[in-house]
């Protein structure tokens, strides 16, 4: 990649070696996140627990999640993306050790709720983070294939769960927790090369400490070329000259990241261990290897409308999860029909969910866009909470049918963004998205 620029940038922005370690430090970030939330699925094989605790078990994931979530938001716009990081970081250190010796199911939930408080509080930062940092042009393809880690998260984990699942649980659990420690090494060394949001230190108005910090990690020349380049194009893009209001921007994240919360846990996380436990690990590993592989499309999102992939992704997992829902019969006979509907509904949710994640951290102000991103991850994680209940002693047909009911919601939201939202993508800045002028 690219060295640092020193001398006078050109007329558009650059690919420095700072930009390639907060990819890597930000995809990494991902991994670790959907690794650890994935951990409660397999955690439910460690010790025999009646329905109730396994449905504890099973939501001990998403409220953990929730509450690293609200902490983390509001103490990154506060005290700064790169310190919140190694907060999270040091908690990954925590829950990783702590993991190994959980032999009792008070200690699996412990240092679960550990583990899965940081996850929630790393990746939400890392969606205000990324945004903020990466050139505008790349903007979008990678927060795409950043997101894409998360599959590979999950497909990892459900590849260590396969390899170890013949061995003892305290020989899982090891494995786990080692994998655990080996990102997070590598992690360590890329946020050291990584710098705080420039962005975000404008927005607080410490111009100094930015500048500071644009001339260790960029190159002055190249930082302020990025700048010229936001200045000329701070021109909002919304529809008819209107600005786009808050309360569509809530509605249409809420109900799409609920959507994609809800819908793909209940048919990744839950269905498994509530329909077909001994499948449990080959659900993830199909669902999440589906997700990565797909998840390349990624490479062309600064092409192509962030509003038309919102509306693809969720009106086509809608219409296979219809699929799914009318023919419960023939797939609960036939398994290969199973494995073939579920990589169909995965190829679409994949679509909307990078498409979704990517979207609701980029249109909000930058000196609240921890928060605000915090806002509707909490709002729409917890609702899949309650769904993970509701859901808990229905059929196999009822569920699926509330499966569905689920994706029309998120459907609503991607409609109502594609009539009334901005265009985001095709290498819109940040500014233009967030509706607000350059620093």
């Amino acid at each position: 990649m690219r060295r640092q620029m020193d001398g006078a940038a050109g007329a558009d922005e650059h690919w420095t070696r700072t930009d390639t370690w907060a990819f890597w430090a930000f995809g990494l970030g991902m991994l670790l996140e959907a690794y650890i939330f994935g951990m409660a699925t397999i955690a439910t094989g460690w010790t025999h627990m009646p329905t109730s605790l396994r449905s504890l078990l099973l939501s001990w994931a998403p409220l953990w999640l929730i509450i690293g979530i609200a902490v983390a938001g509001p103490v990154a716009d506060r005290v700064g993306r790169k310190n919140t990081f190694y907060m999270t970081m040091a908690l990954y250190g925590i829950g990783a050790i702590g993991i190994v010796f959980s032999y009792s199911y008070v200690l699996i939930l412990l240092f679960l709720a550990v583990l899965l408080f940081a996850a929630g509080g790393e990746m939400n930062t890392i969606m205000a983070a990324s945004h903020e940092m990466m050139p505008s042009k790349h903007r979008g393809k990678t927060m795409m294939m950043e997101l894409n880690f998360i599959n590979l998260g999950g497909f990892l984990l459900a590849v260590v769960s396969l390899l170890s699942a013949y061995n003892s649980v305290a020989f899982q659990r090891g494995m786990i927790a080692a994998t655990i420690v080996a990102v997070l090494f590598i992690l360590v060394l890329a946020r050291q090369r990584t710098p705080e949001s420039i962005r975000w230190l404008q927005r607080k108005g410490w111009a100094d400490r930015a500048r500071t910090e644009a001339e260790r990690y960029y190159g002055i020349a190249e930082w302020e070329n990025r700048q010229r380049i936001a200045l000329e194009k701070s021109a909002p893009v919304s529809r008819g000259g209107r600005a786009v209001s808050m309360p569509v921007r809530f509605y249409v994240t809420i109900t799409t990241a609920f959507a994609g919360a809800a819908g793909f846990g209940l048919m990744t996380y839950v269905l498994g261990p509530t329909y077909f436990k001994a499948d449990t690990a080959l659900i993830l590993l199909i669902a999440t290897g589906v997700g990565f592989f797909s998840g390349f499309f990624g490479l062309f999102a600064d092409r192509w409308s962030r509003k038309m992939l919102l509306l693809v992704g969720y009106g086509g997992t809608f219409l296979v999860t219809l699929v799914i829902f009318l023919a419960v019969p023939q797939w609960t006979r036939t398994i290969a029909l199973f494995w073939v509907l579920l990589v169909v509904l995965n190829l679409f949710v994949n679509v909307g969910y990078l498409t979704e994640d990517t979207l609701k951290a980029e249109i909000w102000p930058t000196e609240r866009r921890g928060t605000y991103t915090a806002v509707v991850r909490f709002v729409s994680i917890g609702l899949y909470i309650v769904t993970i209940y509701m859901s808990a002693n229905y059929s196999l047909h009822q569920y699926m049918l509330f499966n569905l009911v689920i994706w029309a919601i998120g459907l609503s939201g991607a409609l109502l963004w594609f009539i009334r939202g901005n265009e985001t993508g095709q290498g819109v800045t940040l500014e233009q998205a967030a509706e607000e002028s350059s620093a």
